[in-house]
């Protein structure tokens, strides 16, 4: 009899904060799939790790997720994706946040001019210039790291005084640079989407990359890649962590709220 249904849930993993808002926008796409995330917060932030390090850690983390018997696997951040270039692990289909991210932002571009938000690691990879200007050579990719942002996303300030001065003197230099679409280069940065849109204008195009990704597993479902879960069982939403805080519930549980009925499982984990 062939297979018609995988119950198995889609595994997420992030260093921190930052990948509920892929685990949002996946949640919202596909509501009768079930999902474990994986928040790494005991290592974050990855932006300022080496190379090789960022790799090690998301080894170790797409082992732990292959343990807990996932179907998939979804790098929900963009510095470990600079280090995940494998579809496949341990049989299951990867995906990372940048493809679809420079893809999208190829498509939605006007005027061909990008520009690129990321921690420092994403943006010293280059990934995303060389990704987008392979689809269309005739983009011109700005690129500025935004350190701060991720503190300030994992500080709940999304929205205010501080975090609108700190984004203005980030993005001063792409003041003149006539930029019609920006890639939220970390899951971190859609927390500071109104912030980001004050600043840009609401002409400005903002690439989710939870959108974005979405979108790469609805065409794997499509196909046949990946088998989806019976829509008439019982719906699971684990998050496990690496070293547990009520912030990141707090955090976790309102923006999971806004798309689920859903109570959200919380675990602490290892991962070595």
């Amino acid at each position: 009899m062939i297979q018609q249904f995988d119950s198995r849930p889609i595994g997420v993993f992030d260093s921190g904060i930052g990948g509920l808002t892929v685990l949002q926008a996946l949640i919202q796409k596909f509501p009768s799939e079930n999902f474990l995330y994986l928040g790494d917060t005991a290592r974050l932030p990855y932006g300022s790790k080496s190379a090789p390090t960022v790799r090690k850690y998301s080894e170790q983390n797409m082992n732990f997720l292959v343990s807990r018997e996932v179907k998939a696997i979804v790098v929900a951040c963009n510095t470990a994706s600079t280090q995940v270039s494998e579809t496949e692990f341990m049989g299951r289909p990867v995906y990372n946040v940048i493809d679809p991210g420079s893809l999208l932002a190829s498509q939605k571009t006007k005027n061909k001019n990008v520009a690129i938000l990321g921690t420092r690691a994403t943006v010293k990879s280059d990934i995303y210039r060389k990704k987008i200007q392979a689809l269309d050579s005739e983009i011109q990719v700005e690129s500025i790291a935004c350190p701060l942002f991720v503190p300030l996303a994992e500080e709940g300030w999304h929205d205010n005084d501080i975090t609108l001065q700190v984004a203005q003197k980030y993005l001063a230099p792409l003041k003149n640079k006539n930029i019609d679409t920006v890639v939220l280069g970390c899951t971190h940065y859609p927390l500071l989407k109104v912030t980001l849109q004050k600043i840009f204008g609401p002409g400005v195009e903002l690439i989710d990359s939870g959108v974005a990704i979405s979108q790469l597993l609805q065409d794997d479902f499509t196909n046949g890649k990946l088998l989806k879960n019976n829509s008439e069982k019982q719906h699971d939403l684990k998050v496990c962590l690496t070293d547990f805080g009520p912030q990141f519930e707090s955090l976790a549980t309102e923006l999971i709220k806004g798309v689920t009925a859903r109570t959200i499982q919380f675990e602490t984990v290892s991962v070595i």
